[in-house]
């Protein structure tokens, strides 16, 4: 087997030296494990069905603050806009160190928010992008029940990491080189056994397939040469997986297991960043850059487009649920379409700028704006009903995760020197 071992100079696991391949496969087999419970855990980027739905049958809070309905709350190092990962007993978030510039892995016991262990993945040249509110750090860790996957720009390219529970890194895989502009979010996706990957930018990049065990490289496919920010997503369509990927003036399908083209479009903007979703039927993707559009086209090679608008949903994802489409939009407007003809059933005002995309569980949408603000509100497709305004913090970049009842959040509080927590908002 090739060997993957990062630079030793470049990063520090918990004061050992850098590790091979053999030696991986051993720590894997070593490391606590941890089934995944869709019902009670956040595995990956947008949840157990990575379309930001949340399990049914759970009932979170409604209403919380600093004082009221808060479990726990951890202060976290550094900086990073990833959403918090949970799986078993614990939780996993990417952060960054913006003095330092290095990159690290971090893990909290979810039952009290302390920090169990923190492994440095990039020693130095962790680059946070050139955008105001980008973070070197922005990706969300994704996790299989005995390892977990990360990804970070570092030094000019980006690269993907995988750790044990413990917090040994296995292996890490160089994608590509990558030139910065706004700054780089992808997160790792798991499919079958392999962690998919993209990394557009306008020196040119790629998606690539790396086996989960060891890092090698499956496949991978080519992109065009533009910024864009979006991580996979893999969407049942036409009765097929398909991966999509939105941007580069392109809705692409490839199928995950070989990298094999299925099918490709124009329809798409140059740069998106939310993730696709889909009713099964066609799928659903937005960008903003260097128009507003958001758009429904036919899953299955046809090329057609279902329908087209222009409304700005360019940073947060949407969610597609029982034929119909909700959004919150980068300015604050909720939002529901039907998903076969685009017609609009409502729309109504938040309040702030979004990044943080929604989550949806039940009938009910929660969804944080960017000053810290998370709203909670019925969402069908009669009736917009809002139920809360809950203030945490003075920012909020990392989407909302729900899982056993529980919420977390990862906001900031300003100040003279800016501080990240972690919130665990829930009844005991």
């Amino acid at each position: 087997m090739e060997s993957v071992c990062p630079n030793p100079m470049n990063m520090k696991i918990h004061s050992m030296a850098c590790l091979g391949v053999a030696s991986a496969l051993v720590l894997s087999t070593c490391a606590v494990r941890s089934a995944i419970n869709p019902a009670k855990d956040w595995p990956a980027w947008r949840g157990p069905t990575r379309d930001g739905i949340a399990a049914s049958g759970q009932n979170p809070p409604v209403q919380w603050s600093e004082t009221e309905g808060i479990l726990w709350k951890a202060p976290i190092p550094g900086r990073g806009h990833g959403s918090p990962t949970v799986v078993g007993d614990r939780i996993y978030l990417a952060t960054a160190d913006r003095v330092k510039q290095t990159q690290s892995v971090l893990c909290l016991d979810r039952l009290t928010g302390k920090l169990v262990w923190q492994t440095e993945v990039h020693g130095s040249l962790a680059d946070p992008g050139k955008h105001s509110n980008s973070s070197a750090a922005s990706s969300t860790v994704a996790c299989d029940g005995e390892r977990l996957f990360i990804n970070f720009l570092n030094g000019g390219a980006v690269h993907t990491t995988a750790l044990a529970l413990d917090g040994k890194v296995l292996w890490q895989r160089k994608i590509c080189d990558f030139l910065t502009h706004q700054g780089f979010a992808s997160s790792p996706y798991l499919h079958e056994s392999l962690v998919l990957v993209s990394a557009d930018n306008k020196g040119g990049g790629v998606i690539a397939a790396l086996d989960r065990k060891t890092g090698r490289t499956v496949w991978t496919e080519l992109r065009p040469k533009h910024h864009n920010y979006t991580s996979p997503a893999i969407v049942q369509a036409d009765g097929r997986a398909q991966m999509v990927m939105a941007g580069c003036n392109l809705i692409t399908s490839l199928d995950p297991s070989t990298g094999r083209k299925l099918w490709e479009m124009d329809g798409s903007t140059e740069e998106c960043v939310g993730s696709v979703v889909t009713d099964s039927v066609r799928v659903f993707a937005s960008g903003g850059y260097p128009k507003n559009h958001t758009v429904a086209v036919v899953a299955d090679g046809s090329g057609k487009v279902a329908w087209q608008n222009t409304t700005r949903v360019y940073v947060p994802s949407m969610i597609a649920k029982d034929g119909h489409l909700f959004a919150v939009t980068d300015a604050g407007l909720a939002v529901c379409w039907k998903s076969d003809t685009g017609e609009e059933l409502w729309k109504e005002r938040l309040g702030g700028d979004f990044f943080a995309s929604p989550v949806m569980v039940g009938d009910r949408i929660y969804a944080s704006n960017v000053a810290g603000k998370t709203f909670v509100f019925i969402a069908t497709p009669k009736a917009f009903q809002l139920l809360a305004a809950n203030q945490l913090g003075d920012e909020a970049y990392a989407s909302p995760v729900i899982c056993d009842s529980r919420i977390y959040l990862r906001v900031a509080k300003k100040g003279e020197a800016r501080q990240e927590f972690l919130y665990c908002a829930g009844s005991k």
